[in-house]
This record gives structure tokens, sequence and C-alpha cells, in this order.
């Protein structure tokens, strides 16, 4: 069967040269062109191709919002993103918005044409240095969360001083800060934490690891 693409990118001149690329391909047909993410969700609902080649830096609406808002109301298109950002932040969102391939620009015709068959065919594929980023983010351990983590740093910083037992005063006196502020942040942690008292706040910040005399 004939695979059908969208190409979605802000430079014509790209885009040009995807569409005599893929042309070359026997069962591939580009069937659109996108200049910006809006576009070509537009498109997606108009054309339902199989695969989208998405860009991630356009103007407007980014390639990582319209490969969400593909992902979710197209699950028969599949997204290739072929960009020549390669950071592990932008990598991650797109993955996470639901892309199925991840290749940089620059990569050679048969990585592309392999990357667009296996895509299309419900398969995920990344060029070499970007599955080494993800394999090596995913062995990464994840970083632990804060303790009581609805909590601002400031917020958590006075909770821990309250759990050691300090009044207002002399946890004003710790930081450097007016005791008026003190209990603008007590009355905060309060609401945040569901407590009522003093007491209460205390366990509580105690329970999650605060208040340890160091």
């Amino acid at each position: 069967m004939t695979i059908r693409v969208l190409l979605a990118d802000d430079h014509p001149v790209v885009r040009g040269g995807l569409v005599a690329l893929l042309e070359t391909l026997a069962g591939v047909e580009v069937v659109g062109q996108a200049a910006d993410g809006a576009a070509a969700v537009r498109e997606t609902a108009l054309l339902h191709p199989d695969v989208v080649v998405m860009d991630l830096r356009m103007p407007g609406m980014d390639g990582v919002e319209a490969t969400r808002r593909i992902a979710a109301g197209f699950p028969g298109t599949a997204v290739l993103v072929l960009t020549m950002f390669d950071e592990d932040a932008l990598i991650a969102d797109a993955l996470a918005a639901g892309a199925r391939g991840y290749l940089l620009k620059g990569a050679e015709q048969e990585e592309i044409e392999r990357a667009v068959r296996a895509v299309a065919a419900g398969e995920a594929i990344f060029s070499r240095d970007v599955a080494e980023r993800v394999l090596r983010r995913s062995a990464s351990p994840p970083a632990s969360a804060p303790p009581l983590p609805r909590l601002t740093d400031r917020e958590r910083e006075v909770t821990d001083l309250v759990a050691r037992g300090l009044s207002n005063a002399a946890i004003a006196r710790r930081l450097s800060i007016s005791p008026k502020t003190v209990g603008n942040h007590v009355s905060a942690i309060f609401a945040k934490l569901g407590v009522a008292t003093r007491a209460e706040a205390i366990v509580t910040a105690r329970e999650a690891g605060l208040g340890r005399l160091s």
C-alpha cells in the first residue's frame, strides 16, 4: 500500500528537497505540506496522512505541540520528527508528545526511507545519536522529588524550621526576613498541607523527613 506523507517544515527549500527525495521512493506519496504546526494539524485533519514528517522549531505552534495534537486526535497518523536540534529536553518533549521517530537533518536518504516505512508500520525509530541519548536518559535514575513537593523552596525551608521547634520570631532571625513574612509563609504552608495547627504541621513535616537536626 502507498504510504501517504505530509511534510511540516517552515523552510520551503527544505520541504522541496524532502518532496524530491520522498517521491523517488517506491510506494511513498507526498500528499501535502505545512509551514507551521497549526497548518500541520489542519492538513492532517483534512488529508489523514499515514506519516507526518515534522520539524520542531517553527513559528506559531511548534512541532512538539503539533505532534501532541496529531497523536491525540489522529492515532492512525504517525509523526516522524526530522529536525536539526538534538537537545535532550527537546527529544524528551517530542517523544512524550507522541512522536514515533526522531531523525536529525542531514540523515542519509536510506535512513529517512527506513524511518518513514518503520513509523508507518507502527514501529519506533531513532537516529543513532538520538537513540544513544534516549537510552542514556532511560538508564539514569529519576531525580527524587523533594519532600512535600506542593511547597515552594522557601516554604519548605520554613517548614523545616517549624518542625525543629523554632518560633516565627526565631525563624525570621534565622532567614533574615520579617516575622510578618514568616507568618504569611506559615499560613500558606498550613493551607497546602491541610493542617490547622502548628503541631499538625510539625508531625506532617517530620513524617516527610523535615525537621531533623544536623
